[in-house]
């Protein structure tokens, strides 16, 4: 028997699990797919000599994490990798706005689209300088985060009091229109923001778009060299050098309760595997309270705010093998590890209005990954290992574009999507699908057919706008990762504080399971499962 059964190896479960293990506990992680990483995997599935990303890639969050830094990856093999320049966005009159590694240089780039713009985003940073650290510590540490709310609070006053919380509340839209004179800064902004589902006119849109672009200008977007697996190979790695065991095909289809206390799991097999302290569930919220916990052990208000419960966007990803570099037009965009291409701050509004609207966009915004040019060893000397992902609606009323798209996503509409997609590329960058030497189409059931945790392609756990973030996540009155249950804790990016790869979940989780164990009322319960051979039938 162990003391902890984490569901889902996936990046948080996988730190849930090292966490408990550094803690001495012993812990067993059952994975429903064939091999651990959730989201964080890699393949040459589109061509045996490149390297594909299945879904997330980049990962300034886990450059940020206090939680990955103390895990010492880099002792299981983990290096780091960045491209020239973080970000690009080039506009239609053949300009880029650009994201740069160092704040002069990015300041410098807006300063020529007009004069006052690089002081201004000066300025933001310097915003960044006070407050960042503390902002950090907030977002991972377990909620209310008291220690550094306080700290925040005192740097927030020195910044600019209620005026900075003013700005950053605000819709990005407006934020750029506020401190910026031309659109280029506005647009990094702008397109950070969306790569959550945080239109330009939602509010709180402009502070996300500003922690993304700042966890970018001083972190950099940087990705794992060999692959997104190399990720986790490390924390696997690490884990199984303390004693835990990760078990792959292996679903979890229940949680077993007794006396309301987490006793352990069930899997798709009928085998019962025992948790001796406790249950971690690195699955969404609607799979642990709509079907691994019988209705019976759950209060009616949570079921019922449940069903409140927002996912974020859909998505639709293309993955290619290119044998030469992209033919940018602006050549700024060769050089960034990650482009944006949307036709300015109108045709972010006009994308999302499409998605809100319950339409396939005519036009998508498309967030594309040179995965190349951020590690050499993607790809051959002067080719492209890159992809490109879209936001759609999870419920789609029509097409925008006027091709019939119904949602059914198979092979024929699949690939009218990938084109209209390729087309926006093309449009920046001439030449583009003339060196495609293959694609791989990732439509949104495909996405949750390989990680139930992408529900309908929803990359974060959840939305990320406000209503649903802090108290509010996953439903209101929770937003820590402790559940009705005793010992069972919630441990996937439907907790606080989001999605993204930054293990924070998962570590709060762990952290909150070593805390409320109890070594008298352990003995017992130990006890209580020795009696029963620790094989009697779960009953809900």
């Amino acid at each position: 028997m162990s003391d902890a059964v984490v569901i889902g190896a996936g990046p948080n479960g996988l730190v849930a699990a090292n966490l408990l293990a550094d803690a001495g506990w012993s812990v067993e992680v059952l994975e429903a797919q064939p091999e651990p990483g959730g989201a964080v995997r890699s393949d040459r599935g589109v061509h045996p000599d490149y390297v594909s990303d299945l879904f997330s890639a980049f990962y300034p969050l886990a450059a940020a994490s206090p939680v990955i830094a103390s895990l010492g990856l880099e002792r299981e093999g983990l290096v780091w990798s960045h491209a020239p320049r973080v970000l690009a966005h080039p506009m239609a009159d053949g300009r880029c706005a650009v994201l740069d590694r160092l704040p002069h240089d990015t300041a410098a780039g807006l300063e020529e689209f007009a004069p006052g713009d690089g002081a201004a985003w000066t300025n933001l940073c310097a915003v960044w300088e006070r407050l960042g650290p503390d902002i950090v510590r907030g977002l991972f540490t377990p909620f209310p985060p008291v220690r550094p709310a306080v700290r925040l609070l005192g740097g927030v006053r020195r910044a600019g009091g209620l005026g900075l919380v003013r700005r950053l509340l605000l819709p990005v839209r407006r934020l750029g229109e506020e401190e910026f004179h031309a659109e280029a800064g506005a647009l990094l902004l702008a397109g950070n923001a969306l790569h959550a589902d945080l239109p330009p006119e939602a509010a709180g849109s402009g502070g996300y778009g500003w922690l993304m672009s700042m966890l970018g200008q001083h972190h950099g977007f940087p990705v794992p060299a060999g692959g997104a697996g190399e990720f986790t190979a490390a924390l696997v790695r690490r884990l199984e050098r303390r004693g835990g065991a990760v078990r792959c095909s292996t679903p979890v289809v229940e949680v077993g309760v007794r006396g309301g206390r987490a006793v352990g799991v069930v899997t798709a097999f009928g085998e019962r595997v025992p948790a001796g302290r406790a249950v971690l569930a690195d699955v969404s919220a609607p799979a642990l309270y709509g079907s691994l916990v019988g209705e019976e052990h759950l209060p009616d208000g949570l079921l019922r705010s449940l069903r409140r419960f927002e996912w974020d966007f859909a998505t639709f990803k293309v993955d290619w093998a290119l044998d030469r570099r992209v033919p940018w037009t602006a050549p700024e965009a060769a050089t960034a590890g990650t482009v944006h291409l949307a036709d300015g701050i109108d045709g972010l509004t006009a994308f999302a209005a499409r998605i809100a609207m319950g339409l396939v966009p005519e036009d998508p915004f498309l967030i594309f990954g040179q995965m190349t040019a951020a590690d050499a060893t993607r790809s051959p000397a002067g080719t492209e290992s890159a992809w490109a992902y879209t936001h759609l609606p999870h419920r789609i009323k029509g097409d925008a574009g006027g091709q019939g798209l119904t949602g059914r996503w198979d092979g024929s509409e699949s690939a009218v999507m990938a084109d209209r997609m390729e087309e926006v590329v093309e449009r920046h960058a001439p030449g583009f699908r003339a060196s495609i030497i293959r694609r791989r189409i990732l439509a949104p059931p495909t996405m949750e057919a390989m990680d139930a945790n992408l529900r309908g392609g929803a990359l974060n756990g959840g939305t990320a706008a406000l209503h649903q973030q802090l108290v509010f996540r996953p439903v209101p009155g929770t937003g820590r990762p402790e559940t009705p249950v005793k010992g069972l804790f919630l441990a996937s990016a439907s907790a606080h504080p989001g999605g993204g790869v930054h293990g924070a979940p998962g570590a709060n989780a762990a952290r909150a399971a070593l805390r409320r164990h109890l070594p008298t009322a352990l003995t017992g319960h130990r006890r209580r499962l020795v009696h029963l051979g620790g094989s009697a039938p779960f009953r809900r």
